[in-house]
């Protein structure tokens, strides 16, 4: 366990060796979730993996409010008895578990006349069955409270590797989409189970009317702010059923598996910043400059993956999936360009939730709400998926000028052109680099051709990197040492 006054800079170094080891394991369970999805999407047709996305993206919706309800809140407290205080949010986390889990038998008829398809009722309420698995893991909580980040990671390992196993061994079996629900669920129920044993606290209920009114008031704006994204998520696999058919919802949620792999950097950064920015959110300068550390760590990791989404998006069909999943690619393309752009500012939230301000973080994500209702959605039943992902694009900058206002509010002054140009700028040459080389391509793109592009790509991407940011890397390194930080402009 660490504890505050353990040496300088512990929180800098906490953060540092946490950051550090929760990007090596979101690298891999992210790596590992995008695998298990291609894996499953070749023993799956189309339509099927189309079933499955609308499985999950309806339990999703009850998923992400439980996660907005309790867990944010827990850590941002700062409560004299913290035992107690887990067993309140341990009592409040089950209670809303319980509810969404009523609130599911809901959904999974909604669901089938949603789509017009009974056989979408049962595995729906399957799938439920992982609200209650969640809610068994939020001891883990306790390990992310006190910047413990190695046992976090290690109990929630065990849910992602779980669900890989039993997921693949079922599609290989031929269960069609039943392997990835029954997969999910395993995974949930049997890290839930290692959390309740790894428990730091004894395990009591324990409900409080006052306890429960304070995470009410923070935890409102999150839930509209999570349920708004989750209700794009579910729209989309929805319009492309109805404009185009099943199979336009399998392609939506393949792109957006993708997309989300990019987008766990979000969680890698934030996740290992989050207590330590709860504890300093009276100090406007300390805040600043973990955003904009923050940030820069983020996007050497997040722009060149997005990129290189965009850049073999067709070679990722083409080889790995097949032709039926040609559709796809516009996709894969338009939502790596977007996942990439949208991580300027990613973490900007996490500053608003540290000095209990959650209203704003609503706000943005019910204008990305009003302007994908505005643009993807008509724009699918215009021009298909090409519309869809034209209009996702509109959608993310309106999101973007939503973030940055609230950002220039937080912080004035901050250079929002410098960030972002300091952003894109390393991976400018890496693909610069691999367009030229297709321009002068002749015939068809084997394994050599993609292989050789693809190393020069991270290549490049790494060496500008170095050079560009080569001073906060040097910091980082510092924060690793035992001796403390290294002094850098």
């Amino acid at each position: 366990m660490l504890r505050e006054g353990s040496g300088p800079g512990w929180r800098r170094r906490a953060v540092a060796r946490g950051s550090v080891i929760n990007s090596a394991f979101l690298a891999a369970v992210g790596g590992l979730n995008v695998l298990k999805s291609l894996i499953a999407a070749a023993f799956l047709t189309q339509a099927e993996f189309g079933i499955w996305s609308i499985l999950f993206l309806g339990v999703s919706l009850l998923i992400g409010l439980k996660a907005a309800a309790v867990a944010d809140k827990y850590i941002q407290q700062d409560e004299a008895d913290q035992e107690l205080a887990f067993q309140k949010s341990f009592t409040l986390e089950l209670i809303t578990a319980g509810v969404l889990v009523v609130l599911s038998l809901a959904v999974a008829p909604l669901l089938a006349l949603l789509y017009d398809r009974s056989e979408l009722i049962v595995p729906t309420i399957v799938l439920s069955l992982m609200l209650p698995g969640l809610a068994m893991q939020s001891p883990i909580w306790v390990f992310h409270r006190r910047l413990d980040f190695l046992r976090q990671r290690i109990y929630l390992s065990i849910d992602p590797v779980v669900s890989f196993g039993v997921t693949i061994a079922l599609a290989i079996a031929g269960f069609g989409y039943w392997s990835l629900v029954i997969g999910t669920v395993a995974g949930a129920l049997l890290g839930g189970v290692v959390a309740l044993i790894a428990s730091p606290y004894p395990l009591r209920l324990r409900y409080d009317a006052a306890t429960t009114r304070e995470y009410v008031s923070f935890s409102w704006p999150l839930v509209v702010a999570i349920g708004s994204a989750l209700l794009i998520a579910h729209i989309s696999v929805f319009v492309g059923n109805e404009a185009i058919g099943l199979a336009a919802s399998g392609a939506i949620g393949l792109a957006a598996i993708f997309a989300a792999y990019a987008d766990r950097i979000d969680a890698v950064i934030t996740q290992a910043m989050y207590p330590a920015i709860c504890r300093v959110a009276d100090e406007r300068g300390t805040l600043l400059e973990a955003f904009w550390k923050s940030n820069r760590l983020a996007l050497m990791w997040a722009v060149p993956f997005g990129v290189a989404l965009s850049l073999f998006a067709q070679d990722v069909v083409t080889h790995l999936l097949g032709p039926e999943w040609d559709d796809a690619v516009i996709l894969l393309q338009v939502f790596g360009l977007t996942a990439a752009i949208s991580h300027i500012g990613f973490n900007w939230n996490a500053f608003y939730r540290a000095i209990g301000d959650t209203r704003p973080v609503a706000v943005v994500t019910v204008v990305a709400l009003v302007a994908f209702l505005a643009a993807p959605v008509p724009l699918i039943f215009v021009a298909e998926l090409d519309g869809f992902a034209a209009g996702m694009a509109i959608m993310t900058l309106a999101q973007l000028v939503a973030r940055w206002h609230y950002i220039r509010k937080l912080f004035p002054g901050f250079a929002v052109a410098r960030h972002m140009v300091r952003a894109i700028a390393p991976t400018v040459p890496a693909a610069g680099a691999v367009l030229l080389l297709r321009a002068f391509e002749n015939g068809g793109r084997g394994g050599l051709v993609i292989a050789t592009e693809a190393g020069l790509y991270l290549a490049l991407t790494v060496v500008a990197t170095l050079v560009i940011e080569r001073s906060l890397l040097r910091e980082m390194l510092g924060y690793l040492r035992r001796g403390g930080p290294i002094p850098v402009a």
